[in-house]
């Protein structure tokens, strides 16, 4: 059954892949460019803030004068296609010296319009063409001012030529992270043109439509990856933001997932402002979002223990991150990491304990090595990781490298009382393959503020010997020596603090690994306990102590 289910999706990725080269072909042609062509907007209906681009926008101590660059050279092709997607998104707007670079802007963008008056596969690609309607809407302030009138015609049909592009192909567009771009775009198109408010109208229902397909209950994300929560929050609030500042009213579906959005945000925040590494979630210093939601005066309400299948505890200076969720369904498990009761522990605002990261900006081997169970601070067997990802490049270019198997998991149970705050869960993902339950308990205790935990493995059915491997992995540039009793591992945290890893009756190895969060190859360390099982239950005790 399942070769018969891998033969027919392989046969509709050619299918679909087939369908949009055809559809590549015909954007280019000139036909299609005029019926991009409608009537030219007499004006701006309001100039949006453009403070508010900072929402989706990293944040740059420094700016630049285009003044001082050759308009004839700015479009010189980038040998990098990453580079060069930025480059043409305009996004670098909110760089500019906004007192002295309006001049010399225009002639940047009259060249643009020049060399890329239709369609061109990178330049025109939905995400880089949002983006590129966004900016250009955002600081119509400097691109317009003091601009003559041949110029203002010929940029206003451009975002009008490419907002329609967006219109009549946003029915086509299924990923979710693109879809939520082209709306923007559209919805700001319809905000600042009257004749264009179709647009806002058409945004505002697929809008509506995204979110009740795309988020859970809480208001996170599906695919249960923390860095899409940023990302959408991000868009979502600018939505919200520029129908506030065109003085429209913002629909309460909006305002309702905005307030989830920012729930789930205080819920999986790290002490050093980050996001935990589960389920593709990345490295992004989150403090200048933080700071562009305080000023808008954005408060988040109550916590809630478990979101998006991430359990947090925290107490004083410990922090734990604790992956208790079941996998997502497939169609939302492309950027899905295997690492169920996997964990990330903090100290101090310091990251102790972490999962590898993910590493598709890295490349395709670096994605999948950072998917498997052994990439996560967690449990194997045999090597095997819980769940299996489709292989098929072509299938996976169409549809995502979505995952073939699931598991469940279950006995989730939390308690916090005087002496300690204690969760505990298990998960069924190789009882099929090896007849085993795989239990995690971890636990901080209030008063030594020390880490303990208990893994469990209980078998179900007897069978052939087994080998387990337990690993915590390190975060990049801490040291970690084994001691001379062979059951613990020194990590030094700084030149006058350490910590003790000590486990119960077994032998630790200290073990090279990689770390790949930060979208780079980083070189770290991973402390792993193995043995083999046979017929009986396993149960494992370590803890992590402050070393005196």
């Amino acid at each position: 059954m399942y070769i018969l289910k891998s033969i027919y999706f392989y046969f509709l990725a050619i299918q679909i892949s087939l369908i949009k080269s055809i559809k590549r072909i015909y954007f280019a042609t000139d036909y299609y460019n005029k019926s991009l062509i409608s009537k030219t907007p007499q004006q701006f209906y309001f100039h949006p803030n453009p403070f508010l681009l900072s929402s989706i926008t990293n944040y740059k101590k420094y700016s630049f004068k285009i003044s001082e660059i050759d308009p004839n050279i700015f479009w010189i092709k980038e040998r990098n296609l990453h580079e060069e997607k930025d480059r043409h998104s305009f996004l670098w707007l909110n760089l500019m010296d906004r007192k002295n670079d309006g001049k010399s802007l225009q002639k940047i963008i009259s060249i643009w319009m020049i060399k890329h008056p239709k369609y061109k596969k990178n330049i025109w690609e939905s995400s880089v063409l949002s983006k590129r309607v966004i900016s250009w809407i955002l600081n119509v302030d400097i691109i317009l001012n003091n601009g003559l009138f041949d110029f203002k015609k010929k940029f206003l049909d451009s975002i009008i030529s490419q907002s329609n592009h967006l219109k009549k192909n946003i029915k086509f567009e299924k990923n979710y992270s693109k879809k939520i771009e082209i709306l923007t775009a559209l919805l700001l198109s319809g905000l600042v043109f009257k004749e264009y408010i179709d647009n806002y109208n058409v945004a505002i229902k697929e809008l509506e439509k995204l979110i009740k397909d795309y988020f859970d209950q809480d208001g996170f994300p599906l695919t249960r990856n923390p860095s899409d929560l940023i990302f959408f929050s991000k868009y979502l609030i600018l939505c919200r933001e520029c129908i506030k500042d065109a003085q429209q009213y913002v629909p309460e579906f909006l305002e309702n997932i905005i307030d989830k959005n920012l729930i789930c945000i205080k819920n999986i925040l790290t002490p050093n402002d980050n996001v935990p590494l589960f389920n593709g979630g990345a490295e992004e210093d989150l403090q200048q979002f933080n700071k562009f939601i305080n000023d808008l005066d954005y408060k988040s309400k109550n916590k809630k223990n478990i979101i998006g299948g991430i359990q947090t505890f925290k107490f004083k200076e410990s922090s734990i991150f604790f992956d208790v969720g079941n996998p997502p369904d497939k169609g939302f498990s492309s950027s899905y990491q295997s690492g169920p009761l996997s964990f990330e522990y903090y100290l101090d605002g310091k990251k102790i304990i972490t999962n590898c990261g993910f590493g598709s900006n890295i490349s395709s081997k670096a994605e999948l090595l950072s998917r498997l169970t052994s990439a996560q601070s967690s449990l194997t067997l045999n090597n095997t990781s819980v769940t299996k990802f489709e292989r098929n490049k072509l299938i996976n270019k169409i549809f995502g490298n979505s995952i073939k198997n699931t598991f469940k998991i279950s006995n989730l149970d939390f308690i916090e009382n005087t002496e300690e705050i204690k969760s505990t869960a298990s998960h069924n993902g190789y009882e099929k393959n090896f007849g085993c339950i795989y239990k995690r308990k971890i636990s901080i205790n209030k008063s030594t503020k020390n880490l303990s935990g208990c893994d469990e493995l209980i078998k179900k059915k007897d069978g052939k010997p087994i080998n387990y491997s337990l690993r915590f992995h390190l975060y990049p540039g801490l040291a970690a020596i084994k001691t001379m009793g062979g059951n613990s591992v020194l990590i030094q945290l700084s030149k006058n603090k350490s910590l003790l890893f000590t486990i119960a009756n077994e032998s630790v190895l200290v073990e090279k690994s990689i770390f790949l969060g930060g979208n780079k190859i980083l070189n770290s360390l991973c402390i792993t306990i193995s043995g083999n099982l046979v017929n009986k239950n396993k149960t494992i005790h370590w803890e992590i102590k402050k070393n005196i």
